[in-house]
């Protein structure tokens, strides 16, 4: 039996994210029913809405019943962050949908064979540096949703490099969670949080730089040693025996199979044409007002626009065009229930009116701690908001004016307490299973949740240790300029 293009989600994986997802939203409706409603005044500064940290009180619970639990998934749509969600549900199947037919059609192993060529012998060194490359597009431009696009194509790489789905995870959505959450420039957490602490922008890079180089030491270290192990034992691979059907796919992915096709030459360059455009839309997302909003779905298109002319130009003709494009929908249908409900969490929670309530009780303990301790509560208070909140720069609007005023009575420096707010927000965004993209990257391989977690374990680890120092550094020198 001929195997399906483009990315199809493992009915054990999907079972898993599903009930997990399920206990989450259960949970989160629980909260509705034990915890007091509250609500803190919003005021506008600068044109944005913000808290008044001094206007906290608790109000009556609203109508919520307890069925609404259930159809939140549906209901989310309705909500303010509705058009968010179906905007990432569309973009999500024109780039699952392009990379389909690039794959039915031959040109993605023809991509793909043209690196492995390149690099022969160098595997290691591309590794590297593919890893630094989107590390830095996370920590300067904050790039983080759009990756998700590029996943198939680090994946179907690392397969053909006799490695696994996790290291092609790790070269890409990983690695550029790693730079966004080192942030040397990132406008949508770093930007967002200085402007509100009212500190120059960008200011402290230097320390940001150090904290950068670190952590790409740290995650190149822990990468490439996983992956020398596959290459040592394939069974040591954490999805060994689950992930054989593409293992066969690129396996044989060398020289000879492409080098002498000139209509997938012609192809590639067609796509390679429009990948330009789309790293162009990329870079100027977060400096262009025009097209900051509409940047992610504009990358959907090209990416659509890109995927079909590769494959008319292919050669294979338009039935393997259409039939990689139906296949590559069909793969990626189960992920639509996975991202309503990963939404719905953080909607059930407000519908209960008690999100401002958790974040005036987590951020209650600064008022009894010193510097460094309260540094170490910013990072945990974000690291715990981030579960309800995805967003950086919406948590940052929720938790700065809060955190700000109480970073000025204890000590910490306004520096040092947006530096633990990035800490907190970044490196949890591939770490809990409410974050959408996450979901969307897991499905697009055999990767669960649970073995997600198993291999990230150590890392989180020792990023959290390394990044606890980080902040020790910056309580002791003041880190500023205020």
């Amino acid at each position: 039996m001929e195997q399906k293009a483009g990315a199809q989600i493992g009915k054990r994986a999907f079972i898993q994210s599903l009930v997990i997802l399920f206990v989450l939203m259960m949970v989160a409706g629980i909260l509705t029913l034990v915890i007091p409603a509250g609500q803190y005044s919003r005021i506008q500064v600068d044109g944005r809405e913000t808290i008044d940290p001094a206007s906290f009180q608790l109000v009556a619970h609203p109508d919520y019943p307890i069925w609404r639990w259930f159809i939140a998934p549906f209901e989310v749509l309705g909500s303010s962050s509705g058009l968010t969600v179906i905007v990432i549900i569309i973009v999500l199947f024109f780039a699952g949908g392009a990379f389909a037919v690039m794959d039915k059609t031959g040109t993605l192993r023809a991509f793909i064979g043209r690196i492995v060529r390149r690099f022969s012998g160098r595997k290691y060194t591309l590794l590297w540096m593919v890893s630094l490359a989107f590390m830095f597009l996370g920590a300067t431009l904050g790039t983080f949703e759009e990756v998700v696009l590029l996943v198939p194509v680090m994946i179907a790489l690392s397969y053909s490099l006799g490695w696994d789905a996790l290291v092609g995870l790790g070269m890409s959505i990983l690695a550029t969670n790693m730079g966004f959450s080192a942030a040397i420039s990132n406008p949508y957490t770093l930007g967002v949080s200085q402007q509100l602490a009212g500190l120059p922008l960008f200011s402290g890079a230097w320390l940001r730089i150090i904290i950068f180089i670190v952590i790409y030491l740290i995650f190149g270290f822990f990468l490439s040693a996983y992956a020398r192990k596959i290459d040592k034992n394939p069974k040591d691979s954490l999805v060994h025996g689950e992930d054989n059907a593409e293992r066969e796919k690129y396996k044989s992915v060398d020289a000879s199979l492409t080098a002498e096709d000139p209509k997938q030459n012609r192809a590639m360059s067609f796509f390679g044409f429009f990948l330009l455009f789309i790293f162009a839309v990329m870079l100027m997302g977060p400096f262009v007002p025009a097209i900051a909003d509409y940047s992610l779905p504009i990358v959907g298109i090209l990416f659509l626009i890109g995927g079909l002319g590769a494959g008319f130009i292919s050669g294979a003709g338009g039935k393997k065009v259409w039939q990689g494009l139906v296949e590559g929908w069909g793969g990626l249908a189960p992920s639509v229930p996975l991202i309503l409900m990963a939404a719905s969490i953080r909607f059930i929670i407000d519908s209960g009116g008690v999100t401002d309530t958790i974040l005036h009780a987590a951020a209650d303990p600064f008022q009894q701690l010193g510097a460094f301790p309260a540094a170490i509560v910013i990072y945990a208070l974000a690291l715990s908001i981030e579960f309800f909140i995805a967003s950086g720069s919406a948590k940052a609007f929720l938790m700065m004016p809060i955190v700000l005023p109480l970073a000025d009575l204890i000590g910490v420096t306004r520096q040092t307490a947006v530096l633990a707010y990035i800490f907190g927000d970044g490196f949890s965004n591939l770490a809990y299973p409410t974050n959408p993209v996450l979901l969307i990257s897991l499905g697009l391989t055999v990767v669960s949740y649970p073995k997600w977690l198993r291999w990230t374990a150590k890392l989180w680890l020792w990023v959290i240790l390394a990044t606890i120092a980080f902040l020790g550094i910056a309580v002791a020198i003041g880190f500023g300029p205020f």
